[in-house]
């Protein structure tokens, strides 16, 4: 039977819990990897007939790495030299790899998304990488502004039937597409609010938080943005608001199921100068049918007064059909769902700030 694998990231190091595919039973390895270092990135490529762990390490002597992992997070491997890295003409140097990201439709092929916010093409699994230049160079570069956590390529979306075309987010940039393989790139945000503007639907500047791929059709996409909640039916050229139903349409995290149409999840945070659970509750909200309407799931979950933000790349779903959906929060919890969400169960707490959840089945 296949293991299900956990990764945590977080402020100081790397955590992994394991289990065995119809097992209610987790067993998290002893000490974090990483010591110290804050893992803002996670990947678990399984393209390959040997899965690979991917993580973006930020050292606070050592500077930020990419490291990966051929035997499940027990080992791990840093370059000689430095897998992402600014060239020199650029005057830039890296300060954090935000994401890790398999391409859907090339084996070899692992994407990073940067700050500064860039994109990198690995063609070797993630060993070494080379600046997206058309992206770097976009005219309107130099009207991007950082967010709250500063100007992160924080979402990458590879389309599964076609390699040209690759979907990026950007903190405060918005979103932007290629249609053929990065050489071109144009915003695409119509329908984004941006109410912290003076213009509040401009082309690009859009504080998007995280995007997601509905399972069934590629070309409908989920949006969490600063203030919002958004869907698109063609493939992020034209965005419709979805947020209504929800007990606020802040937030971080979005994510779709892996196999469901119609249906992603969301955790709504109060506020952005109240950046805790809407409500004070301990919930995720699930959305069936394509965010007509909202359901708040939180069966298992804390019932009292709760103040864990989870990030934007602090949930996630493990592939499987029910889904395992997890999520983790900042303070120190992690939690886990084996039915779509129906209902949760906590898997560890008093970690440290957890950064990225990642997780999948092997075998």
């Amino acid at each position: 039977m296949a293991e299900i694998i956990l990764t945590v990231g977080t402020r100081k190091g790397l955590f992994i819990g394991r289990k065995r595919a119809g097992s209610n039973t987790w067993q998290f390895d002893d000490s974090p990897y990483f010591n110290a270092q804050a893992i803002y990135s996670v990947a678990i490529d399984t393209r390959g007939s040997t899965p690979r762990l991917l993580a973006g390490g930020d050292s606070s002597h050592f500077g930020p790495s990419v490291f990966h992992s051929d035997d499940l997070g027990r080992t791990w491997t840093e370059p000689s030299k430095a897998a992402v890295k600014f060239p020199k003409d650029t005057e830039a140097s890296l300060e954090r790899v935000w994401q890790l990201h398999p391409a859907a439709a090339e084996p070899d092929v692992v994407y990073a998304g940067t700050e500064p916010a860039a994109l990198y093409k690995s063609r070797d699994r993630g060993e070494t990488f080379e600046l997206v230049r058309p992206l770097w160079e976009h005219p309107t570069r130099d009207r991007w502004e950082p967010g709250g956590g500063g100007e992160g390529l924080h979402t990458i979306l590879t389309d599964p039937r076609d390699p040209d075309a690759v979907t990026v987010a950007v903190s405060t940039a918005g979103v932007f597409r290629t249609l053929d393989g990065g050489k071109s790139w144009a915003p695409s945000n119509n329908g984004v609010s941006a109410v912290f503007l003076p213009d509040p639907n401009p082309e690009f500047g859009q504080c998007v938080h995280k995007v997601a791929r509905d399972a069934v059709d590629p070309d409908r996409l989920y949006l969490q943005n600063h203030w919002g909640v958004f869907r698109s039916d063609d493939a992020g050229a034209h965005w419709t608001d979805i947020g209504e139903g929800l007990p606020s349409d802040f937030g971080f995290a979005a994510v779709a199921h892996p196999h469901r149409a119609n249906t992603a999840y969301v955790f709504p945070i109060t506020a952005d100068m109240d950046r805790v659970p809407a409500d004070h509750r301990c919930r995720v909200y699930r959305t069936g049918d394509a965010g007509q309407s909202w359901e708040p799931l939180s069966e298992g979950l804390p019932t009292g007064d709760h103040y864990g933000t989870v990030l934007r790349d602090a949930m996630c779903s493990d592939g499987q059909d029910p889904a395992g959906i997890y999520f983790g929060n900042r303070n120190g919890e992690v939690y886990a769902s084996a039915d779509d969400g129906d209902s949760w169960r906590q898997l560890a707490s008093h970690l440290p700030d957890v950064l990225c959840v990642r997780a999948a089945a092997i075998g």
